[in-house]
């Protein structure tokens, strides 16, 4: 680093420090002021100030009254905190492992007459960024695999059971208690829906409010967040159960399409459960609190509408269909929900210095390149949707981030996949097991799904955590971060 580097560097510094705190440097003189002034006078000049004031006792009361007033229309019009008591993730049982060794031999198994498709999908492994231990529902496993009615409903039982169990466990919070229920799953929608299949294996109450979400996406968990929170500010003194998964099962692609077999390669089982309140006495044990969530839908556009997309191939196979726009798409929407969601959580010095480039573009010169707000400066932990490994390197890019800060995105995507909706809490769940979260910090959840979709959410951690002893990451963190290659030969 040369010397103008490091000059520059102590500039910024010195900027961000003078802009962020400029009230208080204005308060400081004036309360020295103010000091001053009330040592200069003594204090038999104050007694006697005070004594010769004359109050009338109607105005008094009146003010007093307007005072009480204001302040109760505030304190009731303020929305409800809404704090993330716990959450859980399921781990997948070992034996659902899916070795690269593994998933090569049953695609040559599976499409023997198509010796090119099995090279593409060699050629998308090898650069995934997928590890060794991403595991697969039984019924892909089979030679040519089952994806039965049956099997899908057994996936969403063991994924989703698992999880709200040890979130139950966890808390210590009945079935009975919850007031909201919200399940999101994008591509398995079966009659009676998912979240039916909850309340009757719980015996939740008859007058419980349960919503099933699907076709969403993998963004989709940001959008059960905001729901769960709209749905907490008018109902006071409650308990929001919120479910994130994808069903593989019923999904896997059998043709020979290569923007339909990309799935295949990167998605993998996961699931999380999420309780919210709004009750004041989980404020002490809740690990944190939700300040905002910001939704961006690209759908009025036809390119970012079918840039992932649900379709039969020729053969009248059912798929899920992979744009080649998608990551340009990708970065359009992400471009308008931080423009959204900046003036939000980012510092009054970060704020200027975007207004000052943007007014020197429009005034001055359009070619001057545009101020990429500091984000760093707003959060302390980054959670970026683990869609695969051109998702993590567009959004490090973009967003000018360090190994560190998208470290629990390429892991997870490392370990457990792309378990779609879920992924944003296995990430969560990793900076938390590497002990790292302490009360306080922010934390940034970014997530892609179909639509075309972009949707953050902004929480602050309400308590130090300890390092969990049990978790998705419990019997490997240790092993963790990994070196992960461009590209791994197969």
């Amino acid at each position: 680093m040369d010397t103008r580097s490091v000059k520059l560097k102590y500039v910024k510094l010195g900027y961000q420090y003078l802009v962020n705190r400029f009230l208080y440097l204005l308060l400081i003189p004036v309360m020295v002021a103010m000091v001053i002034q009330v040592l200069s006078v003594g204090p038999w000049e104050i007694i006697a100030s005070l004594k010769s004031l004359q109050l009338d006792l109607i105005p008094v009361l009146c003010s007093s009254f307007l005072v009480i007033f204001i302040s109760t229309v505030y304190f009731m019009s303020k929305p409800r905190s809404v704090y993330l008591v716990d959450y859980a993730c399921f781990k997948p049982p070992v034996a659902f492992r899916v070795p690269f060794s593994t998933f090569m031999e049953h695609s040559r198994l599976n499409l023997k007459d198509n010796p090119k498709s099995v090279d593409f999908q060699m050629r998308i492994l090898e650069r995934s960024g997928l590890g060794e231990e991403t595991c697969l529902p039984p019924a892909i496993h089979y030679i040519p695999p089952n994806p039965s009615m049956e099997a899908a409903r057994w996936e969403a039982e063991l994924v989703i059971f698992s999880s709200i169990d040890q979130l139950l466990k966890t808390t210590g919070v009945k079935p009975k208690d919850i007031d909201i229920l919200i399940v999101n799953c994008s591509l398995f929608s079966p009659t009676p829906s998912l979240s039916a299949m909850v309340v009757n294996k719980y015996g939740m109450r008859s007058n419980i409010k349960s919503f099933n979400l699907s076709g969403m996406g993998c963004s989709c968990s940001p959008i059960s967040i905001d729901l769960a929170r709209d749905l907490l500010q008018v109902h006071p003194n409650s308990y929001a159960l919120v479910i994130s998964t994808e069903i593989i099962t019923p999904n896997y692609y059998r043709g020979n399409q290569r923007a339909m077999l990309l799935p295949n390669c990167l998605f993998r089982m996961g699931c999380a459960a999420m309780l919210l309140s709004n009750k004041r006495r989980e404020r002490q044990r809740a690990k944190y609190r939700l300040l905002h969530v910001v939704r961006t839908h690209k759908g009025a556009d036809d390119k970012a509408y079918r840039c992932v997309y649900e379709e039969e191939d020729p053969e009248g196979k059912v798929g899920i269909s992979l744009s080649k726009d998608l990551m340009a798409i990708a970065g359009e929407a992400l471009k308008s929900n931080i423009t959204t969601i900046g003036p939000l959580v980012l510092p009054a010095s970060e704020q200027l210095l975007f207004l000052f480039s943007l007014i020197g573009r429009k005034i001055f010169n359009p070619r001057w390149t545009p101020y990429i707000p500091d984000f760093k400066q707003a959060f302390d932990h980054f959670c970026i949707h683990a869609g695969g490994r051109a998702v993590i390197d567009e959004l490090q890019k973009n967003l000018q981030l360090s190994a560190e800060h998208v470290e629990a995105s390429r892991m997870t995507l490392h370990r457990f996949g792309n378990t779609s909706s879920s992924s944003l809490w296995y990430e969560l769940s990793y900076i938390e097991a590497k002990g790292r979260m302490k009360k306080g910090d922010r934390v940034w959840q970014i997530a892609f799904g179909s639509g075309f979709k972009c949707n953050s959410a902004v929480w602050v951690c309400n308590r130090s955590i300890k390092t969990p002893t049990d978790g998705p990451w419990t019997d490997c963190i240790d092993r963790y971060p990994v070196h992960i290659p461009e590209i791994i030969k197969l």
